[in-house]
C-alpha cells in the first residue's frame, strides 16, 4: 500500500483529533438526553479511551491493534467509539444494529474482536458460541458508567496515518460480509474532503439518519466534527420523525439514500422547517430526474449533492449542485483527495463517451480486506500507469462513461450485488439462509428494479422433496435468520430451475422473466 504521511499535508491528523475542532462551548452532539459541547465531547472521548486502554480486567482488549466491536443503536456510545477506540490505539468494528445474531457471530469471529459493547436487548439474542472469542461483553450504559468512574482519560493520540483505525463490514457479491480496513489517514481525509466540498462550517447541524456502521453513515459524524459543527443522531421509525428532528434541532444538512428521499419528498413539510435545510446529500443509488425535481420544489434553498462511493475507497465522486438541474443523472467528478479514472478492457484510459471500469486512486483507498488476501488482490490492484498517484487503486467493477465535459455517468455493475434501500446485499447469503432451512432444494436471489427501493430482493425457490408447507414456513424462517432489509419482497416457487449451456442455473434468464 502507498504510505500516507501526516507530514505530507498539514491537514492530516490522527483521527481522534477531530474532537479538537470546535470551541469549548459549541454544541457537538445533540442527544435525546441533552447536548454535549465540544468540551464535553473531548472529556468523554478521553474517559472512554482510557477505559478501553486500562479499565478492562487484565488489560483485556487493550493491546495495540486489538479489535473492539459495538452493536447498538445510535447514541452516546456509538458516536464516541470511532474516536475513543482510535485514541486508545485500538481498531473499531461497528456492527449494523439491524443485523441478527448469525451475521454478528460471523463479524465477531472474522474480526477477532476481544470486546463487544452493545444494547442489552441485542446482546440477549446471542447464543452460546456466537461470541466464542470475545473476552468481555458489556452493555453500552455499563461501559459509559465504568469509563466515567475510572478517571483514567487519555490525551490526544500521535497515531501514524497508516495505522489501522476501523474495520467496516460490507457485503460482497458472494459469501458473508467482508471487513474493509480503514486507516487514520483514510478517515481523516474522508472527513476533510466531504466537509470541504459540502462547504460545512461551525454553524451547521447534521442529522445522522444513516447507520454509523456504514462509511457514508460514519462520515456524518466525522465531517461535521471536522468543520466544528454539531450532529444529531436519529434512529427514525417513520419519515415524519425526520421532519420533527429537523425542526427540533435546526438541522442544516441531511445525508440519505434514494428510498428515504422518496419518502421524505412525499410528506408535507412546514415551510419554516423545510427552509432550515441548506444541503441534501445522496449516495447508495442514483437520484431519478423526477425525484430531483420534487426535492428542488420542496427545498428550493437547499443545495443537492448527488454522490457515488464505495466502502473500499470511501467516496469517489460528487456532482456540483449547480449542475443538478441540467445533469441530474450524472455522478459528477472526483472529490478532493481522489483521482477517478475510466479504464477500458485494454488497460488504457477510455475516450470520451466510451464505457470502462471506474478505478479510484489516491490516499482515500482503503488498506484491503481484513485477513482476506485473495479478495484483496482481486479488488486492490496496481493503479493504471496514467495515475498521478500510482500505488494501489480500487478497481470498482462498476462500468461508467465520461462525457466530453468531464462528467461521469453510471452504466452498470459488473457483479451481482443487490443494492436495496441503500443496503449492499449479498445474494449468496440469502440463498444459503434459504437452503439452510431444509425447506428449499434450490434457491436463486436476484435484484429486480424497484421504484422505491432501487432494487427489490426476489427469491426463486424449488421446494425440497418431501417438504410440506414450504410456502408458508419459508418466510417465517427467513425472518428469524436474516435482518429486515435482506427479506425477499417476493418468493417465486418453481417446480424446476432453468439451466444454461454450462449446466448452471440460468440467472440471466430468470431475471429477464421477472422484469419482463
Amino acid at each position: 500500500m502507498r504510505a500516507v504521511s501526516f507530514d505530507s499535508s498539514p491537514a492530516i491528523r490522527p483521527l481522534d483529533h477531530l474532537a479538537l475542532a470546535g470551541a469549548d462551548d459549541a454544541p457537538a452532539l445533540l442527544l435525546r438526553t441533552g447536548v454535549l459541547t465540544y468540551k464535553d465531547l473531548r472529556s468523554r472521548i478521553a474517559a472512554l479511551s482510557g477505559w478501553l486502554r486500562h479499565g478492562l480486567p487484565g488489560g483485556t482488549g487493550s493491546g495495540p491493534g486489538a479489535r473492539v466491536a459495538t452493536w447498538a443503536a445510535k447514541g452516546e456510545l456509538t458516536c464516541l467509539m470511532p474516536l475513543a477506540a482510535a485514541r486508545a490505539g485500538l481498531v473499531h468494528v461497528p456492527i449494523n444494529p439491524l443485523l441478527k445474531r448469525a451475521q454478528v457471530a460471523h463479524i465477531l469471529a472474522d474480526s477477532g474482536a476481544s470486546l463487544l459493547i452493545g444494547s442489552p436487548a441485542r446482546l440477549a439474542t446471542l447464543e452460546p458460541g456466537d461470541s466464542a472469542g470475545v473476552v468481555r461483553i458489556a452493555g453500552e450504559d455499563e461501559a459509559l458508567a465504568e469509563a466515567r468512574a475510572l478517571d483514567a482519560g487519555l490525551p490526544p493520540s500521535s497515531a501514524a496515518a497508516d495505522d489501522l483505525a476501523a474495520i467496516l463490514y460490507t457485503s460482497g457479491s458472494t459469501g458473508l460480509p467482508k471487513g474493509v480496513m480503514l486507516s487514520h489517514g483514510n478517515m481523516w481525509l474522508g472527513a476533510c474532503s466531504v466537509a470541504t466540498y459540502l462547504g460545512m462550517g461551525p454553524d451547521d447541524r447534521t442529522l445522522a439518519v444513516l447507520p454509523l456502521s456504514f462509511d457514508y453513515g460514519q462520515n456524518q459524524l466525522l465531517s461535521a466534527w471536522y468543520s466544528g459543527g454539531a450532529v444529531a443522531p436519529l434512529d427514525y421509525l417513520t419519515p415524519r420523525d425526520v421532519v420533527k428532528a429537523v425542526a427540533k434541532h435546526g438541522i442544516t444538512t441531511i445525508a440519505a439514500v434514494p428510498p428515504l428521499w422518496v419518502q421524505l419528498a412525499e410528506l408535507d413539510w412546514p415551510a419554516e422547517t423545510a427552509a432550515k435545510l441548506k444541503r441534501l446529500t445522496n449516495s447508495g443509488g442514483a437520484l431519478t430526474v423526477d425525484l430531483v425535481r420534487r426535492l428542488r420544489a420542496l427545498f428550493p434553498q437547499a443545495r443537492i449533492f448527488a454522490m457515488y462511493g464505495l466502502t473500499e475507497a470511501f467516496r469517489s465522486t460528487y456532482l456540483d449542485p449547480a449542475l443538478i438541474d441540467t445533469h441530474p443523472t450524472s455522478m459528477g467528478t472526483a472529490i478532493p483527495h481522489a483521482e477517478i479514472l475510466v479504464i477500458g478492457d485494454d488497460g488504457s484510459l477510455t475516450a470520451d463517451g466510451e464505457e470502462g471500469e471506474l478505478v479510484h486512486c489516491g490516499p482515500l483507498v482503503a488498506q484491503g480486506y481484513w485477513q482476506d488476501a485473495g479478495r484483496t488482490a482481486e479488488r486492490f490492484r496496481p493503479a493504471p500507469a496514467t495515475s498521478r498517484y500510482g500505488g494501489v487503486a480500487v478497481w470498482s467493477g462498476d462500468r461508467v462513461r465520461r462525457a466530453a465535459d468531464g462528467l461521469l455517468y453510471f452504466v452498470g455493475r459488473r457483479d451481482a450485488m443487490i443494492k436495496s434501500a441503500g443496503n449492499r446485499i449479498s445474494p449468496q447469503e440469502i440463498e444459503e439462509a434459504a437452503l439452510a432451512t431444509g425447506l428449499v432444494a434450490e434457491a436463486v436471489v436476484l435484484g429486480v428494479p424497484d421504484e422505491r427501493l432501487g432494487q427489490a430482493v426476489h427469491l426463486i425457490a424449488r421446494a425440497a422433496p418431501g417438504s410440506s408447507g414450504s410456502e408458508e414456513e419459508l418466510p417465517r424462517k427467513l425472518m428469524q435468520e436474516l435482518p429486515n432489509f435482506m427479506q425477499p419482497k417476493v418468493i417465486h416457487w418453481r417446480d424446476a430451475m432453468p439451466v444454461g449451456p454450462n449446466g448452471k442455473i440460468d440467472r440471466t434468464g430468470l431475471l429477464k422473466e421477472l422484469i419482463g
